[in-house]
């Protein structure tokens, strides 16, 4: 993957150093952002330097100082965003019933539920380069987690890794099952294929699982993040599946929607009881972050449903 395109002053000037063979780290420094969308994809791009990096910047820029104190700064702006978006207080009760409630009666839009019955080819096809940002390298922001864990929360979190990439066989991969159907989609199956293409909604959505997997002190909320996806995936799973059979698109597509019916319906009980639950055991005073965690997964969601579901209405 190539760096991608700068969508402003900032982002314009790190990726032109990113590329350098001589770097202007001091211009990179002191340039602020345009907008949101600016922030975002600088932020997305200095992140990738610590997943598969570029293959026109040299990998050993992923520590490169200036630029760690760049990202430091970019999501210290993104996490006080996210912050100020979330409810002041959370839910209070036993953790497990608590979360599944907040979450239950979290209301946003479906697009799950649009592909399901109203989605066309074309519309389909166009959630899925959106959604290929994060799925062709699935599971990865969590990954950062482990290390950061004690032994019970490590182990549980490690039996839905597992799952996650294939129970160890390299074809089952869950990243490799929707580039298998991406393929067959005759779509771009390459890591980060639809950068240049996707909207700000999908950027934020991708650095919140950067954020909060790359920074210890925000494990909590990692681990709320990715229960909350898994306490969501399941039954939408299930809709995007019959909407891509009513849509005829090919079954390696179908399939990967399929492999996420079953498992995510375990998954969520996994990550809510056990992966959190164990968490708290141990170290309580993260069941704020937590729920901020989980808040900021479905308030991003929301965010790019209603983006998708305006323009398609347009």
């Amino acid at each position: 993957m190539l760096t991608p395109k700068g969508r402003g002053s900032l982002s314009e000037v790190v990726f032109s150093s990113l590329r350098s063979s001589t770097p202007d780290w001091r211009a990179a420094l002191n340039t602020l952002a345009d907008d949101d969308e600016d922030l975002q994809i600088t932020l997305w791009a200095l992140y990738e330097l610590h997943y598969q990096g570029f293959e026109d910047a040299d990998d050993r820029l992923e520590w490169q100082p200036e630029l760690i104190e760049l990202r430091r700064s970019l999501e210290s702006s993104f996490e006080n965003s996210l912050r100020d978006r979330a409810p002041s207080s959370w839910p209070d009760g036993e953790f497990a019933d608590a979360l599944f409630t907040f979450v239950e009666e979290h209301d946003g839009p479906s697009l799950a539920a649009f592909v399901h019955k109203d989605a066309d080819h074309e519309q389909a096809l166009e959630l899925l380069r959106m959604r290929s940002i994060y799925h062709l390298k699935e599971s990865d922001p969590t990954a950062w987690v482990v290390p950061r864990l004690t032994t019970r929360t490590k182990a549980a979190l490690m039996e839905l890794q597992f799952d996650e990439y294939g129970g160890g066989d390299p074809n089952r991969l869950h990243s490799e099952l929707f580039a298998r159907g991406m393929d067959r989609c005759g779509l771009r199956a390459e890591y980060g294929a639809y950068i240049d293409d996707v909207p700000v909604e999908v950027l934020e959505e991708n650095n919140a699982m950067s954020l909060f997997g790359l920074n210890r002190r925000l494990r909590g909320a990692s681990l709320g993040h990715l229960a909350a996806f898994e306490m969501t995936s399941s039954i939408p799973s299930r809709r995007i599946s019959q909407g891509l059979t009513r849509l005829g698109l090919p079954a390696e597509m179908i399939g990967y929607y399929d492999e996420h019916v079953e498992a995510d319906a375990v998954h969520e009980q996994l990550a809510v009881r056990t992966i959190c639950g164990s968490l708290l055991d141990e170290s309580p005073h993260l069941r704020d972050d937590v729920f901020f965690g989980a808040f900021t997964c479905l308030d991003l969601e929301d965010r790019f449903a209603h983006r998708m579901l305006a323009e398609w209405a347009a």
